[in-house]
């Protein structure tokens, strides 16, 4: 078995978790998610621990269930504190405004930007140039923290763009006579 899949995933109190075949589900103070597992990955809950067992041992199934494994520790980590991306806007007029399940975006272009934001995900904005984005689905997460960022990328001669918080840009020199 993969190293990753032989470390056991401690449940918290007040998270149910429930095995039924290949579905695995958990329900915690933010909400409740669910995974599917590979067909030759079981998971297994006794005493409030989590682990996954390979039921062949090629090594396709050993890969795969480790993953299986990492997907079943957001599961749990998701619903107990949430997952949480921070995007910062850089240059002039760029700007961004949360209304409902809607994110509006001014990002230099000759029309406003409408990112539709997916259920289950909330999008905070404390000042006009953050974007705080949060959920229980780690993947939901980070999938519209890229959208979103990729309606303008960072450019490499100003900055300017939406930016993960903290992100490094290598900065060129502007072309010389």
């Amino acid at each position: 078995m993969s190293r990753v899949a032989k470390q056991p995933i401690d449940v918290p109190k007040g998270v149910e978790v429930t095995i039924s075949g290949q579905a695995v589900s958990a329900k915690g103070p933010k909400g409740l998610e669910s995974v599917t597992l590979h067909k030759d990955v079981s998971a297994q809950l006794e005493d409030g621990v989590l682990g996954v067992k390979v039921e062949r041992t090629d090594q396709k199934s050993v890969a795969m269930s480790g993953t299986m494994r990492s997907l079943l520790n957001n599961l749990v980590i998701g619903v107990t504190t949430g997952f949480e991306k921070k995007l910062e806007l850089r240059g002039v007029g760029y700007r961004a405004q949360a209304q409902g399940s809607k994110l509006n975006l001014t990002l230099g272009f000759s029309h406003p930007v409408v990112h539709e934001i997916p259920d289950g995900i909330t999008v905070e904005t404390p000042s006009q140039t953050e974007v705080i984005i949060r959920g229980t689905n780690k993947q939901v997460v980070g999938q519209v923290a890229a959208d979103i960022r990729s309606y303008r990328p960072p450019e490499p001669y100003k900055g300017k763009g939406v930016r993960y918080v903290g992100e490094y840009v290598a900065m060129k020199e502007a072309k010389k006579k």
